[in-house]
């Protein structure tokens, strides 16, 4: 698997949403963001290949720190709404950076875990990092993710900043790795 990318022909989670949103100033990169164009791009690490729909802005690390497994996007800013693609991530990894000191773990993700376990894993990281107050699971279902079997998993939460987010997970454990994608947005966008 590390010698051939995986291609997700459309950016999945990107036609949950009908945000009509501004890219930035084509080609520019403005510091936290720099425009992601209409044709193929590799994300995260690299081994995954997505084509967004329309413009998005990459954003420098935010929700999930400097995992290089991780990358954000989002259209009209990380409060609003956001897509993270989890490119390979090995097992015995995590999924957010974190100090061995911190009280609250998010925890490491294993190539043996199962659909239940990874929304579990899932929920840690908006709990512990995200600062969810409250969380739910809308959906937990089978779906293909790049012609393997994976999950989609739907959720919503309530944040410290009182905002309702609603999202959507759909990945798949390839060779061993989390491949994800994940888009999540105030409820009211």
């Amino acid at each position: 698997m590390a010698k051939h990318k995986l291609l997700a022909a459309t950016l999945v989670a990107a036609t949950l949403t009908g945000c009509a949103g501004g890219a930035g100033v084509d080609g520019a990169d403005i510091g936290l963001y720099q425009l992601v164009r209409v044709r193929p791009t590799s994300v995260g690490n690299g081994s995954l290949v997505v084509t967004p729909p329309r413009p998005w802005n990459r954003q420098r690390r935010f929700f999930f720190d400097s995992v290089r497994w991780v990358e954000d996007w989002t259209l009209n800013g990380p409060y609003l709404d956001g897509v993270t693609f989890v490119s390979g991530l090995p097992s015995g990894e995590y999924l957010v950076e974190q100090r061995r000191s911190e009280e609250r773990q998010v925890p490491k993700f294993r190539s043996d875990m199962l659909a239940p376990e990874i929304a579990a894993l899932l929920e840690s990281a908006f709990r512990v990092r995200g600062g969810a107050i409250e969380f739910r699971t809308l959906g937990l279902s089978p779906r293909p993710f790049a012609g393997y079997p994976g999950f989609q998993f739907d959720y919503e939460h309530l944040d410290t900043d009182e905002v309702w987010r609603k999202g959507r997970a759909v990945g798949a454990v390839i060779g061993g790795r989390l491949y994800l994608i994940l888009f999540d947005a105030a409820r009211s966008h």
